[in-house]
């Protein structure tokens, strides 16, 4: 019975030599976006608190809704006094990309239990999913550990964030807050260039899905084009990306 219960919290622990340093082996993998994230979460703590919401609520959002895009977007509308049930579908439209995220993602992540999926799930964001994205199936990085490193370091520096643009509004003018958020793009770029460095092709359907998301959006709203550039450009890379 002893062996057993070790070989359990040798496995399953964290607290396990193994499993605690791929852990941090996810950690310091998700500095990259934990360093992009800092700036945009300090930024919408700003607008938030500047738009009049409280701190508390503020901070609550970032660590519940967790979906930057959304939350910007949900601000702007609380602003502008439109009621909560609208706020809440235009959310899920934004968000509906999620739905295909997730499937992608749990794809790779099928040899882990239903019970690491779930509290991963919650940790799927655009940079997070596009990281992970980037590794091979066969690839020991995609263990939960590593998976949660790279996830619980993002969350916490989003939410963290957060309360410091919160704290800071009082003193940061609105311009300067939401210039920010241009730290969002420098990061994806940055995520981008070492998969198009091993393979051309990636910086292809990357190019082709950002033109479709514009064309799409042309005729529909941000987040249904988003969702159709998303499938379309999945579709091209199953052809021009052998294996993914």
């Amino acid at each position: 019975m002893q062996s057993k219960n070790s070989y359990f919290f040798n496995k399953f622990s964290l607290f396990s030599s193994k499993n605690s340093s791929t852990f941090w082996q996810g950690v310091r993998h998700g500095l990259p976006i934990v360093i992009g994230y800092l700036p945009i979460a300090i930024s919408f703590g700003v607008i938030s608190s500047q738009t009049g919401i409280p701190l508390l609520h503020t901070a609550l959002m970032s660590f519940i809704v967790y979906a930057g895009a959304s939350q910007f977007m949900a601000v702007n509308m609380l602003g502008m006094e439109i009621l909560g049930l609208e706020i809440v579908f235009a959310t899920l439209i934004l968000n509906f990309r999620h739905f295909i995220m997730s499937m992608s993602l749990m794809n790779k992540l099928q040899h882990l239990p239903l019970a690491q999926k779930i509290p991963l799930s919650f940790g799927v964001t655009d940079e997070t999913f596009a990281m992970l994205s980037m590794e091979q199936k066969e690839d020991e990085h995609l263990s939960f550990y590593f998976v949660a490193g790279i996830m619980l370091s993002v969350y916490l520096s989003w939410g963290l964030g957060t309360i410091i643009g919160g704290l800071l509004s009082m003193v940061i003018p609105p311009s300067i807050g939401a210039s920010m958020s241009i730290g969002l793009y420098a990061m994806f770029i940055g995520l981008l260039l070492p998969a198009v460095q091993k393979n051309y092709s990636v910086g292809l359907i990357a190019f082709l899905s950002g033109g479709l998301c514009y064309l799409f959006g042309l005729f529909l709203n941000s987040g249904w084009a988003i969702v159709a550039a998303t499938l379309v450009g999945g579709l091209l890379g199953s052809f021009f990306i052998k294996g993914e």
